[in-house]
């Protein structure tokens, strides 16, 4: 059993009952958020890119729980400087880990860390797929449409489908929701959970309206989160 749980703008746990993992961690700070970061236990945390909405709590978490970060290189070699462990890869490489399997994917965004008034270089963006349990599960980061998401199923899961897909719709910053029914179409994904969105008012979205678009367009299930929710991955 895989279990998917929301906290929250782009930050999700996906446990089987023995490993945890974390991805984009963003608690203290985060309005939509209804846990703290103290609460959550995790062996890996798996950080997207390094803007504060998303490498979040990954060091302090990291730390206190003995995890691992999981990230592109330049972000790692961040984190390492902090005390924190870490694995770093680059976008297109996979690795196995003792939960499953883990590749970097193309995200076209951002990723600079900020520091007071420093902005420290942060490799590039990168979304996940995530192989654990038996089930696939892409995390897209944050990151605009682009058509090579079609290859993720075509070339990396060959014979499997996509189990779930979380994509981001909030608009301005990333995909809006219209962009984002192309990258289901292309994914082809068993289910589809919007996030990144009504975060704050500039990323409001409508997510039942986005839901609607979904059944319409796909055969892809649209599963609506709540900060808290939690769904088994079946």
């Amino acid at each position: 059993m895989l279990m998917l749980t929301f906290y929250g703008h782009a930050n999700f746990l996906l446990d089987d009952g023995k490993y945890k993992v974390l991805v984009d961690p963003w608690f203290t700070g985060n309005p939509a958020s209804p846990t703290k970061a103290d609460q959550i236990q995790a062996q890996y945390i798996l950080v997207t890119h390094g803007h504060g909405d998303h490498l979040g709590d990954a060091i302090d978490i990291a730390k206190r729980c003995d995890a691992t970060i999981i990230t592109n290189h330049e972000i790692a070699h961040y984190c390492s400087t902090k005390g924190a462990k870490v694995h770093g890869m680059h976008i297109g490489g996979k690795h196995d880990f003792d939960f499953g399997r883990v590749r970097l994917t193309t995200a076209h965004h951002g990723s600079a860390i900020i520091e007071g008034d420093r902005m420290i270089y942060g490799g590039n963006p990168c979304g996940f797929l995530i192989q654990m349990s038996g089930k696939s599960i892409y995390h897209a980061g944050d990151t605009g449409l682009f058509r090579d998401m079609e290859l993720i199923n075509l070339c990396h899961l060959k014979s499997q489908r996509l189990d779930v897909a979380l994509l981001p719709i909030g608009d301005n910053y990333v995909m809006g929701p219209e962009d984002a029914i192309f990258a289901t179409k292309w994914l082809h994904p068993r289910y589809v959970v919007p996030m990144h969105y009504n975060t704050f008012p500039l990323l409001q979205q409508d997510g039942e309206a986005f839901k609607k678009m979904v059944h319409e367009g796909s055969d892809a299930q649209c599963q609506l989160m709540e900060p808290g929710d939690s769904f088994v991955i079946k």
